[in-house]
């Protein structure tokens, strides 16, 4: 397993985004060298965990639970051959590219050495927006992306450092539950009935999860 490239995005102009100044970091490019990985603050004021990355949308982007974001190259070249056009790494907007690592299969609160410093820590799957669509330049693409059910994964930053394309990823911890990032996505999207599942996950899991999942069960307890 190891990373096949660190991705990082600008601030670009774009119509489709919806924002009132129409800018979007969703364009990520390949970079050579090291790249600093820490924690970026709360969501709604920090951005990337990674520096020299934009994050231009904190409301719903960013912040210490949504720091990084990864997608396996293997999941890239399975929507390659489903969409008949190349998509090089970066092009679901995503800070890492992985080899080797069952992504969306992972547990939430699975954690991650990337290189000799940084542990990075599963909290949960991808929701696509309509900037994603846009990017990508496909109709339907949120729906596609929803149904076909493997998001990539967000991370947090356990601990800090700096990572580079080539570096080992090892699995060094596992949590003793059964909630995948893949299980995750479909709660929270497509069968909301597996939403009390998420809890399993505890504390590692995205806090809009947690909120997500207590809502459900305070509804459907009356």
């Amino acid at each position: 397993m190891k990373l096949l490239s660190v991705n990082l995005g600008r601030p670009k102009p774009v119509p489709y985004t919806g924002q009132p100044d129409g800018v979007t970091g969703i364009d990520k490019q390949p970079v050579d060298g090291p790249v600093r990985v820490s924690a970026p603050g709360p969501k709604g004021v920090g951005a990337s965990g990674l520096a020299g990355d934009a994050v231009c949308e904190l409301r719903h982007h960013g912040g210490d639970d949504q720091a990084v974001y990864a997608v396996a190259r293997e999941d890239l070249d399975d929507w390659e051959r489903e969409l008949g056009r190349p998509l090089p790494s970066g092009s679901f907007g995503e800070n890492l590219t992985t080899e080797g690592l069952d992504i969306s299969g992972a547990l939430i609160g699975e954690r991650w050495r990337i290189g000799p410093e940084v542990v990075l820590e599963v909290t949960s799957g991808r929701i696509p927006c309509l900037t994603f669509q846009g990017h990508l330049g496909e109709k339907g693409w949120v729906k596609r992306f929803t149904q076909k059910g493997a998001p990539g994964a967000y991370l947090r930053v356990i601990e800090p450092g700096e990572i580079r394309s080539g570096d080992p990823v090892e699995i060094v911890h596992l949590p003793d539950h059964d909630v995948t990032v893949a299980l995750q996505f479909r709660a929270v999207t497509t069968e909301r009935k597996l939403l009390p599942r998420l809890l399993a996950a505890g504390d590692a899991l995205h806090p809009d999860g947690r909120e997500a999942a207590r809502l459900y069960l305070q509804k459907h307890s009356s």
